[in-house]
C-alpha cells in the first residue's frame, strides 16, 4: 500500500493544489464575512482541511466517472486510473474514506451544517456524470466547488442568509469562467469523444462568455462590497480582482490551448484578491 501512495496522491491531485484552492477562496470569503472576520480557529481548521479532503475525494470520483474517456483526451491519458496502474474500486474506496473522514471533521458543528453536508456530498459526487447531460455543467461544477460558503454561514450564524447564496451565484459564475478556460485546453479532444463542456456550448462566443462570467462575479462582489459598506482596503482587493480578469482576456483571445491553461490556473490569484481585500477591511477595522 506504501508502495502505491504515490499513485494515491497523484489520483487525488495532492501534486496539483490550484483546484484545492479554488475551493477554498470562495469558503474563506464566506467564513470571514459570516464571523465579521472574526472565524474561530477550529473553524478555520475545519473548513480548511474539509475542503482538501472534498476535494481530493471529488479528483477520486471525476477520474472514476471519466476512465473511459480520459485515456482518449491527450492531457489525461497517463492518470493513474485511466493507465490502469491503479483499479477502479480502489478510487471508490479513497473517495469513500475521504469523504468519511471530512464527516467526522464536522461532527462538533450544529445540526444545519451537517445537513448541508449531504447536500454538498451529493453534488460533488454527481457532478463528474453531467458531462453526460448538461451543456454546461461547469454551472453545476459552481455549485459543487461553493457549497462550502452556505456551509460557512450556517456553522458561524446556524441559519443561511440570503448573501450566502448569492456569494454562491458568484461563484458559479466565477467557475464557469474558469472552467471554460480549462475545458478549451481539451476542445478537441471532447468532440471526438462526445464530452459536453461550456468551451462547446458557447462555441465562437467561448472568450465573451468567460468575460461576461466574470463581470457576473466581480459584479456581485461589487455589490456585497457596497452593500455591507466595505473600506478602501476591500475595492483594493476587488481592483487587482479585476486586473486578474482583464489580463486572463489577453490570455485566451488567442484560443491557444497552453495560454488558456495557464489562464485557468492564474485564477488562484483573482480569487486571492478577493479574499485579501475582504480580510483586510476586516482587519483594518480591527484597528
Amino acid at each position: 500500500m506504501f508502495a502505491r501512495l504515490p499513485l494515491y496522491l497523484r489520483l487525488v491531485r495532492m501534486d496539483k493544489p490550484i483546484g484545492s484552492l479554488l475551493l477554498l477562496w470562495p469558503t474563506l470569503n464566506a467564513l470571514w464575512i459570516a464571523s465579521g472576520g472574526r472565524p474561530s480557529a477550529q473553524l478555520l481548521v475545519i473548513f480548511v482541511i474539509g475542503t482538501l479532503l472534498m476535494r481530493s475525494a471529488g479528483c477520486a470520483i471525476n477520474d472514476y466517472a471519466d476512465r473511459d474517456f480520459d485515456r482518449y483526451v491527450k492531457r489525461t491519458a497517463n492518470r493513474p486510473l485511466t493507465s490502469g496502474k491503479i483499479k477502479a474500486w480502489e478510487a471508490i474506496a479513497l473517495a469513500v474514506g475521504l469523504s468519511l473522514l471530512a464527516f467526522l471533521l464536522i461532527l462538533p458543528l450544529n445540526a444545519l451544517t451537517k445537513e448541508l453536508s449531504v447536500a454538498a456530498l451529493f453534488v460533488a459526487g454527481s457532478y463528474p456524470f453531467m458531462k453526460r447531460f448538461f451543456a454546461i455543467p461547469q454551472a453545476y461544477l459552481g455549485i459543487a466547488f461553493g457549497f462550502g460558503i452556505p456551509m460557512a454561514f450556517a456553522a458561524v450564524q446556524n441559519h443561511v442568509p440570503t448573501l450566502a447564496w448569492v456569494m454562491l451565484l458568484a461563484n458559479v459564475f466565477w467557475s464557469v469562467a474558469y472552467d471554460t478556460e480549462y475545458a478549451m485546453v481539451d476542445r478537441d479532444d471532447d468532440i471526438k469523444i462526445g464530452i459536453r463542456t461550456s468551451a462547446l456550448t458557447f462555441g465562437r462566443f467561448d472568450v465573451l462568455a468567460v468575460m461576461l462570467c466574470y463581470a457576473g462575479t466581480l459584479g456581485i462582489y461589487a455589490g456585497i462590497g457596497a452593500t455591507l459598506h466595505f473600506g478602501v482596503l476591500y475595492w483594493l482587493g476587488w481592483a487587482a480582482a479585476v486586473a486578474c480578469a482583464i489580463y486572463h482576456y489577453t490570455m485566451i483571445r488567442g484560443r491557444d490551448r497552453m495560454q488558456c491553461f495557464a489562464a485557468f490556473r492564474h485564477n488562484n490569484w483573482l480569487g486571492g484578491a478577493l479574499f485579501a481585500g475582504i480580510a483586510a477591511h476586516y482587519a483594518a477595522a480591527v484597528f
